[in-house]
């Protein structure tokens, strides 16, 4: 069999604006890059327009042996294709890291490639190029600002910011730069990340605008003061410049596949990163252009497809119609122990051991109420009696399964994966099947990872450093977890109504415990109802307006309990249960250096009175002549 570069050399492309042109897109939509590549205005993914059915492609765990998820994803768009099914293919652009020609990512293999495999492969469109300039203009302009006398007053032990670059070079990993005098910056410790593992890739990914791309670089904390402070890219006044850098690259990229049907590959990250998919822009273009878009996640399916559904599906309102599971027979012996060398030998005992495997990945996917179609991507060494085997484990676990042979035989050899996942989607689509998140958003942060931790990984509970328990506990986080509805203003609204009706300088006893229990409802409202928006716990401020309503929520309370406890009339305040004969206000001035103190005990508990005395005899109070 040719390689996949002799395959890919070989096949006959069609214009990327006839590719563009037979999705119904032409003039300032499309933006050729040479005679077959181009890009695709990001803002076609918000046009107004139904999407189609969503279907990812994830996998098993990987291993050596090699599972094939991008060959698959294209292998069963091809074939979706050739049943006539408007289908889409929507993958990540592959890196050159971790070393030059074994990549994060792939072009798929075989008869199964998206082209021209050479160009995707390496510098593409420029995409990730300007994510790498974006990235180290941040980390030159956080140098730059020590060196200029370092305003911010950064701490160059706490720069936590790395340069990046698209490979993965052991010997930048950890580095020691800014040697050779004071011309050449300040010495201090560094290092280089892969550009699709940064956070510039997970941010690029998840923008869905340039505003909001330029927003959320802003609030990249990059460092810390002297004092522990947070330093930010938009302190430093790196937003803007790098917004600019990666304006181009916004637009998704559109290649075509062997058997000449579109492509849409954008972003990369990986899995730990963000999603382990293309940028949600990407998705949801291509949701609007085809019937059906097949897309893939990165790593096995309890990493890659959790974050794509707990954190992008959820973020971009995506609903999976239907999950396509790859497994090899390769694969499930090395997992029953078979060493990588002995793989193409048949071992019907490891492989049944091995699928254990598989068992647990369906499972996790079938929570989050999603069906499941197992792909075996066949290799030549697969024997029948393996094959055989695996079937009727797939049929055990009442999941459909297909014999996928796309890097043989292209779209042709996935045409029975592709009529088993279109009869799985219609038919769950009459059942009115509902895809669901693993945990509900509004759950503690501890609840969510211990969710994960038990239901993905099987984890019996999550033990906490003292230092994680800290940081969880954090009031900023508490707050930053609730999504709700009502707005910062709205609740601090409600709470001025609160205090001006009931606590303002003329007060009685039934108001104030009116006020009270009216506060305590106001505060549970506001603890679990609030919307704060943007995702940053810092130089937002929104979450900065939240957190003093909070306080005033706080301080109402105190106040108003300690107005309960204060029967008299004195000073600038009065009881209007407390009246002389005439009608007028019972002073009680003679107890105006008397003071209640109250202690705050939480957000979930009353304050309580402390009662200490107070003795404040030196100060005599005046008498005072109201009718003056």
């Amino acid at each position: 069999m040719l390689s996949d570069i002799e395959i890919a050399q070989a096949a006959k492309m069609q214009p990327i604006t006839e590719i563009a042109a037979n999705l119904g897109l032409q003039g300032e939509d499309v933006i050729p890059y040479g005679h077959y590549k181009a890009k695709l205005n990001h803002k076609l993914a918000k046009a107004d327009k139904p999407e189609g059915k969503l279907i990812l492609v994830t996998a098993i765990s990987p291993t050596p042996a090699g599972e094939g998820k991008t060959t698959t994803s294209v292998g069963l768009a091809d074939a979706m294709n050739a049943l006539g099914k408007k289908t889409m293919l929507c993958l990540r652009e592959p890196s050159l890291g971790p070393v030059f020609g074994i990549k994060g990512g792939a072009a798929g293999g075989g008869y199964a490639q998206v082209v021209p495999m050479e160009d995707i492969n390496l510098h593409f469109t420029g995409d990730f190029h300007a994510i790498g300039a974006a990235n180290n203009l941040l980390a030159a302009m956080i140098d730059n600002s020590i060196q200029q006398g370092n305003p911010l007053n950064i701490d160059p032990r706490r720069i936590t910011w790395k340069r990046c670059m698209d490979m993965n070079d052991r010997q930048l990993r950890f580095i020691v730069d800014g040697l050779g005098g004071k011309v050449n910056g300040t010495p201090r410790e560094d290092g280089f990340d892969i550009t699709v593992a940064s956070e510039v890739m997970a941010i690029f990914c998840l923008a869905t605008s340039i505003s909001d791309l330029k927003e959320r670089l802003s609030k990249i904390v990059c460092a810390y003061t002297y004092d522990g402070k947070p330093v930010t890219a938009g302190e430093i006044g790196a937003a803007g410049a790098m917004t600019a850098l990666l304006k181009d690259a916004l637009d998704p990229n559109l290649v075509q596949t062997l058997e000449n049907n579109p492509a849409i590959i954008h972003g990369g990250p990986f899995a730990n990163i963000a999603h382990g998919c293309n940028s949600l822009r990407a998705t949801k273009l291509a949701l609007k252009l085809g019937d059906y878009c097949v897309t893939e996640a990165g790593f096995g399916s309890d990493l890659g497809a959790e974050k794509f559904f707990d954190i992008k599906c959820r973020f971009g309102k995506l609903k999976p119609a239907c999950v396509v599971l790859v497994a090899t027979i390769r694969a499930m012996k090395y997992n029953g122990g078979v060493k990588k060398e002995d793989l193409t030998k048949e071992n019907l005992w490891a492989l049944e051991k091995g699928m254990v495997n598989l068992q647990t990945h369906i499972e996790n996917m079938h929570k989050f109420h999603l069906p499941v179609v197992v792909a075996i991507n066949r290799f030549y060494s697969d024997t029948e009696e393996e094959i055989a085997l695996m079937q009727n484990f797939c049929k055990k676990m009442g999941v459909d399964c297909a014999l996928c042979e796309v890097f043989a035989k292209g779209g042709e050899g996935g045409l029975e994966l592709a009529k088993r996942v279109c009869e799985t989607i219609d038919m769950c689509s009459e059942a009115e099947s509902e895809f669901r998140p693993l945990y509900d958003e509004m759950l503690p942060i501890k609840e969510k990872i211990r969710i994960i931790a038990t239901e993905i990984y099987r984890a019996d509970d999550v033990v906490y450093t003292a230092q994680a328990e800290k940081a969880i506990k954090d009031r900023i986080q508490k707050l930053m977890n609730v999504k709700g509805k009502e707005t910062v203003d709205t609740i601090h609204r409600k709470l001025g109504h609160i205090m001006w009706e009931h606590i303002g300088m003329a007060r009685d006893a039934k108001g104030l415990q009116e006020a009270i229990q009216m506060l305590k409802d106001l505060k549970k409202e506001f603890w679990s109802n609030v919307f704060i928006p943007g995702n940053a716990d810092n130089l937002n401020t929104e979450l900065e307006k939240a957190l003093r309503v909070a306080d005033f929520i706080e301080i109402g309370t105190l106040m108003a309990h300690d107005a309960l406890d204060r029967a008299e009339s004195c000073g600038g305040h009065f009881r209007t249960e407390h009246q002389t004969e005439e009608g007028e206000a019972l002073r009680h001035d003679d107890k105006f250096m008397y003071v209640s103190c109250w202690e705050y005990q939480g957000e979930d508990k009353d304050p309580v009175m402390l009662k200490e005395d107070l003795n404040y005899e030196f100060v005599v109070p005046q008498t005072r002549n109201y009718k003056k």
